[in-house]
Order: structure tokens, then sequence, then C-alpha cells
């Protein structure tokens, strides 16, 4: 018996000005089929600047753990970077436009010496040093350039999302500004709190976990019913857990958010990277259960760095987006800005939580 068919515009329940067209027949319309991208499994290439030994080929590094000895992750400068701080002046454009200087910081974090591992082929232990390097980078940064408003730790692997590099490796770019993403997210889930008096990120995780309503009976008047949903939840740990978002852009978007309320991502504690870290290893796997050796995009929110930040502790909540790239673009969603997901984001995260982890 197939699947019923789902067509409908589902609002951003945090940035409502955001929709996505869920379209689960447009799924089988016809397509040419492509063969998948072979990954470069190997462990060491003899040319890969990244990979232990070439260390001569990249700029000199910033940072690396373990501090000493043979090292497990190191961070360099970019050598071709978005944005640096060599103060390149800026044109002068007339009437409305308006130009900012394309200041900033670009590292490149070389997060495992093996040229191709997987993310989820990676240690609880190693991803917990990893999301400690990012923790303890940003906090450097911050403290050494008061010019930096935003910090974005993204990670881009494979072809279709943009990697260049086969070796894994994260990227980290400090900003002057705050991304209209992370301006939409911060803005409008304080306006939700202030109508609310709650943080919109916890109120969705509690709707994923347990959902509460109200019914009238004749005899016994009104009657509140609170039952297990369960159905966004894609993997959950102590003090982590991974859900597919109601109005999901990717159709294998999810999303890994910490249980208790916390605004910025500085504030985790190792202990509590190191949830995360089991909660990601685990989630990678199901994806690569399901869609096979997936390219995507993962990137880090978290509160900007601002003077009144404190007004957002309340409101925003740090997350990690996961996003698969199992489809490009059309022009329909580049015109519109309206997102078409040819998967319910109810069956995509079924399907995820049948996977069987290895313990």
């Amino acid at each position: 018996m197939s699947a019923a068919i789902i067509r409908e515009i589902r609002i951003d329940p945090v940035v409502p000005t955001q929709s996505v067209l869920i379209s689960t027949a447009r799924g089988n319309r016809p397509r040419r089929d492509e063969q998948p991208v072979a990954r470069d499994m190997r462990g060491s290439v003899e040319t890969c600047p990244f990979c232990r030994g070439n260390e001569h080929l990249t700029p000199p590094v910033n940072m690396q753990a373990p501090a000493a000895g043979e090292w497990a992750i190191r961070v360099v400068k970019n050598p071709y970077p978005v944005l640096a701080d060599d103060f390149l002046p800026t044109g002068l454009p007339a009437g409305i436009q308006q130009v900012i200087e394309g200041y900033g910081h670009h590292e490149v974090i070389i997060d495992h010496p093996n040229h191709g591992i997987a993310l989820h082929q990676f240690t609880e232990r190693h991803l917990t040093t990893l999301f400690g390097v990012y923790r303890d980078r940003m906090r450097y940064l911050y403290d050494a350039d008061p010019r930096i408003r935003y910090i974005l730790v993204f990670k881009n692997f494979g072809k279709a999302a943009g990697g260049s590099m086969a070796h894994t490796h994260s990227q980290l770019i400090a900003m002057p500004i705050v991304p209209h993403n992370v301006h939409d997210e911060v803005e409008s889930s304080r306006e939700y709190y202030r109508r609310h008096h709650a943080c919109v990120f916890c109120t969705l995780m509690d709707e994923a976990m347990t959902m509460t309503t109200t019914s009238f009976d004749r005899r016994a008047g009104e009657r509140r019913l609170e039952y297990e949903t369960g159905r966004y939840i894609v993997d959950r740990g102590e003090k982590f857990v991974a859900v597919k978002p109601f109005a999901s852009r990717y159709e294998w978007e999810v999303h890994i958010l910490p249980v208790r309320h916390q605004s910025n991502f500085l504030a985790a504690t190792d202990d509590e990277l190191a949830d995360l870290a089991r909660v990601l290893r685990r989630t990678m796997t199901r994806l690569n259960g399901v869609v096979g050796d997936v390219q995507y995009n993962y990137f880090l929110h978290t509160v900007p760095h601002l003077k009144n930040s404190g007004d957002f502790a309340d409101s925003f909540h740090w997350h990690l987006e996961i996003c698969p790239r199992t489809s490009i673009p059309s022009g329909f969603e580049l015109g519109s800005g309206l997102f078409v997901n040819t998967i319910s984001p109810e069956d995509a995260a079924a399907r995820l939580r049948q996977i069987v982890i290895p313990e």
C-alpha cells in the first residue's frame, strides 16, 4: 500500500517568514539516474596538503590537538580566504549602494589525519575533541578581535556540498557582521519569547517528544491529555537530541540541539560535547544507512557576539544543522525562495530511526 500523498506549505516555526513546500508526489517524477560520486577512501595521499607529513604545504598551524606530539586535529589559516585581515580598501559606490570592508578571519580545521574517513567513522572521543577545538578557537578569536560579531563553523563534505578538498575538514569564518540567517533566527525567536515567555526551540523539542492536547467531554468537562509522539525524533542522548524539522528544507535534514536550554555554544562543557559527539556519530550512521555516502553541509548556529547578546539568553537555543545534499535547487526554488521537499519529514524520521546502530 503506497503512502498517502502530501502536498502542503509548511511555515517554519522558528522563522515564520520562511516556508517549505512538502510535495511527496514530486518524488515520483521521471528523472535521469546519476551514478553516485565515488569517495576517496584512502587513509593517506602523498600529494594532499592536509595529510600527515605534508604540513609544510599548508600555512603555519594556529592551533592543534593535542598541543604537543603527533596531531589529531590542525587549524591553519585558509590560503584562499573569503574574509581576511589585510585591510583592503573598499570601493566608493554611488547612491544608496553600501559597502562593508571584507574584514575577518578564515581558517581551515583539518579534522582528522585520515584522508578519506567519513564522519560516522570518527570515534566519539575524536568528535568530542573536534567540537572542543571549534569552541576554543571561537573563544580565542572573539577575545583577540573586538571587531568580530559572528563566527560560523561549518563543514562541506562532497562536491555537491561545495567541498573542494577530498580530505575531511571543517572551516571557520569570523566576520564583522551577523549573517542574515542567524539574525532572522535570533530576532524571530526573541519575538516568540516576548509573546509566549518560552524558547521556541525548547517548545519544539517538547512537542517532538510529548504532545499535550485539550479535549472536552460533555460529562467530564475539559480534559488535558498527554501522549508520546516522538515522530520527529531521530536520536537522543542524555544531553542532546537529534530532530527532523517540521519544515525541513532538505529531504534528510536533521538538527541536533542541547536538551537543556543553552543559547551559547561557547558555554558547552566537555561532558556536554561528549554527548553531542555520540548523538552526531549515531545520526550520521543513520544517514549513511539510508542515503549511502551522503554529501552534506553542517553548520553551528549560536548566539551572536554582541553587546546586547544577553538579551537573547532566554530566547535563543544554539544548534547544529545537518543538511544532506541529495538534490539540486530548481529554478522555482531559486526564484521563489520556497524549498521543495519530496519526502515528508515524518517518513524521513521514521526511516532514519529504523537503522540499527552497532554498539
